[in-house]
Formats: C-alpha cells, structure tokens, sequence
C-alpha cells in the first residue's frame, strides 16, 4: 500500500468514523429521525472536504500496481466515503445527472476497470475482506449496533460458503460416493450456523438504529454518470452456487438469470468465476432424479438422497427466516413510518419497496421449492423424491 493509500485509510479508520458517528447522534435526537438536512453541517463539510484531499493525492499518484488487495481495499476506501456522502445527503442521484464528486469518481472508476469490479464498496469491503487493525475492523460508525450487524452477517457469509465448498466438493466424487453423505453434513451444519446467526440478529439487533443509523449508508449513489445500487448482503458467489448446485434454481430461469447478472460485478473475481463454474454443472437435484430410475432402493441412494433433502430443508427454511424475519423486521415494517418522498428511496438495490419484496418473495419460494405455478419451483422433483425416501 503506497503512502498515500496509508494515509487515506488511516482516515476512513479515525476521523471518517468519530465524524460519522456524531452526525448519526445527531439525527437520531430528532422527532423525524430520517430528515438529514440542516444537521450537523459542518462535520459533514469536514468530511467532504478531508476525504477530497486525500483522494486527490490517489488520482494523481495513479495505479501503484501493489497487486488486487491493496487496489481492492482502496476501492472499498474510497466507497465508503461516497457512501457517508450519499447518507448525508451531499449528493442524491434523485436530483443529479453525475456525481459532483469528481476526484472520487475518477478514482472509484479507475480501480473498478482495472479489477473488474463495480466502482463502488460492496458487501466484501465490510465483510470477508475487511482487515482489522487491532482488533477493530473497518465501519462507518462506531455504533454498536452497526458492529454487531457487521459482525453477524459476516459470520453468515462464512458459514454460507462453507456450505458452498462441501457441496461443490460432492460433485467431482458423484452422488453415490460413501463420502458424499459426509460433505451433505458438512453443509447442513453449516446452514445450522447461518440460522443460528440471524436468529441472534433478530434478536438482539435494535430496529431503530439499523434502519436509521445503519441502512442508509447501503443507498444507491452515481458514480461519474452512472447510478450503482447498493451493497447488498447476498452479494457474494456462496448462496448462489447453493442456488445452483442443489438444483432449487436454474441458470435458464430468466428471473434467475437476471439477479446473478445484476451482482456478478458486485463479486470479487474470484467469486465471480466461481459461480460461472457452478453455472455449467449438473445440479445434485438432476443428478438424483437421473440416478433414482434404477438406484431408488439402493442404500447409497435411500442414505444420500435423505442427507441431501435435508440441505434443502434447512437451506430453504434459511431463506425464509431471511425474509419473513430480517427483512420484514428491520425494512419493511419501520419504513411503515416513512413519507412517500423517503420511502422511495429506502432500498439498497434501487427498485421501491413493494417491487423488492415481491422480487424476494420469489427468491424465497424458489429456495422452499414451493408449490407456486407461477415460478420455476422445483416442488414436483421435491416432492417427487421425497416420495422414494424409505
């Protein structure tokens, strides 16, 4: 990391989080807690203007050529400061043609191009690849809440990838293997993990502070000319191999289809290529149904095709507890309290609430195979073999 990257994250690490932190006190004083304007000005023109500073310097050092981390981490950097401007509302894309934030933008664009990532911080900036410097990762905010948010949905990315890794691991040994059972388990505790981690976010969470103190920093915001939605929390190539390769959706799914579009540039690369791996494989759930014409009451298959289903159980029971908890816990109900001007800018990913959630009610249904005519479910080939289980 070059002396001027040094510099620029030792900021975002110190004076970025305490200026933070004060304008979030600020505006959670007051009786309409989503009103921002006319609050706490001029910390919010010492971050502008002390992130500009620095961000100068970048642009005209160029690329440093230190290798993908370290360019990486710098967009995260630089992300996460046209983030807090977008939170304070220092620019909107409702209102604007391009960013008045030039010197961030041009930086923010030369990074993305040169690593084939979208130009702004995504959800590994804040998660799988946030390097903590004693002890203390990097944040927005020195709100507890917005740590323990943090802290949980990275646990859940984790705990979700290791379910990736053992399933994909089934598929060069094939579904009859002794050992397939072993990997299926593997990935099933895994999913116990990940429930077990949003269970303790519905928990203990406080909606308030994640809906007005930690949320709005996730909003979409321009970068030069183009608008870029937020960070999202699925925005990693795990869950959707799981997608895949148990078979619950499909790559030839236009809905489908469209959402790994939508997020492949929100992934590292080497996520990204990941999933277009997974994207040419056989699912597990047509490997079992191939196999079930003359394997049905075979051992292997009656011991495997049971581990099997039960990732399926427990992946889809996750989905819904994702939606029927989380998102309605923590978005949908306290945006109940928002004007119409507000809530038409409370997604992360752009579209209006209601167009969300149907979108992730869909997403829900496929991952519970359920019995919806009017989506690709994979219910009849569920139930199908669950039918053959002895």
């Amino acid at each position: 990391m070059s002396q001027n990257a040094e510099k620029f994250d030792h900021w975002i690490r110190t004076a970025f989080v305490e200026q933070n932190t004060a304008l979030e006190e600020m505006y959670f004083e007051r009786t309409d807690r989503a009103a921002v304007e006319g609050v706490g000005d001029d910390i919010k023109r010492a971050i502008c203007d002390e992130g500009r500073d620095l961000i100068k310097d970048l642009v005209v050092e160029g690329n440093t050529d230190e290798g993908f981390d370290s360019a990486f981490n710098l967009l995260g950097d630089v992300g996460l400061y046209m983030a807090s401007l977008r939170r304070h509302e220092l620019t909107n894309p409702a209102s604007e043609e391009k960013s008045p934030h030039r010197e961030a933008s041009a930086l923010a664009l030369h990074i993305a191009a040169s690593i084939g990532v979208t130009p702004r911080f995504a959800t590994s900036h804040l998660a799988t690849h946030n390097l903590a410097v004693d002890g203390k990762a990097k944040r927005f905010t020195n709100l507890s809440d917005e740590k323990l948010f943090l802290d949980y949905n990275t646990r859940g990315i984790f705990a979700f990838k290791r379910a990736a890794d053992a399933i994909r691991r089934v598929l060069p040994i094939g579904i009859s293997h002794a050992v397939a059972k072993t990997l299926l388990k593997d990935a099933a505790d895994a999913l116990r993990d990940v429930a077990k981690f949003n269970k303790y976010l519905f928990d203990n969470l406080d909606t308030d502070r994640f809906f007005y103190c930690v949320r709005p920093y996730y909003k979409p915001y321009l970068v030069g000319r183009n608008e870029y939605r937020g960070a999202n929390a699925g925005d990693f190539s795990g869950i959707n191999e799981l997608d895949l390769l148990l078979g619950l959706c499909q790559a030839n799914d236009a809905y489908y289809s469209q959402l790994l579009v939508d997020k492949m540039l929100f992934m590292r690369p080497e996520d990204q290529a990941s999933l277009r791996d997974c994207m040419r494989q056989r699912s597990l759930l047509n490997e079992f149904l191939a196999a079930a014409r003359n394997s049905s009451g075979a051992s292997w298959f009656q011991e495997n095709l049971g581990a099997y289903l039960k990732v399926c159980e427990l992946f889809g029971e996750i989905g819904a507890q994702h939606h029927d908890q989380l998102v309605e816990k923590f978005i949908a109900k306290p945006s109940d309290d928002l004007d119409e001007q507000k809530l038409a800018q409370v997604t992360a990913s752009g579209p209006p609430l209601p167009v969300l959630l149907a979108s992730l009610e869909v997403l829900r249904d496929l991952r519970l195979a359920a019995d919806r005519a009017d989506i690709n479910s994979r219910h009849n080939d569920i139930a199908k073999l669950r039918s053959l289980l002895k």
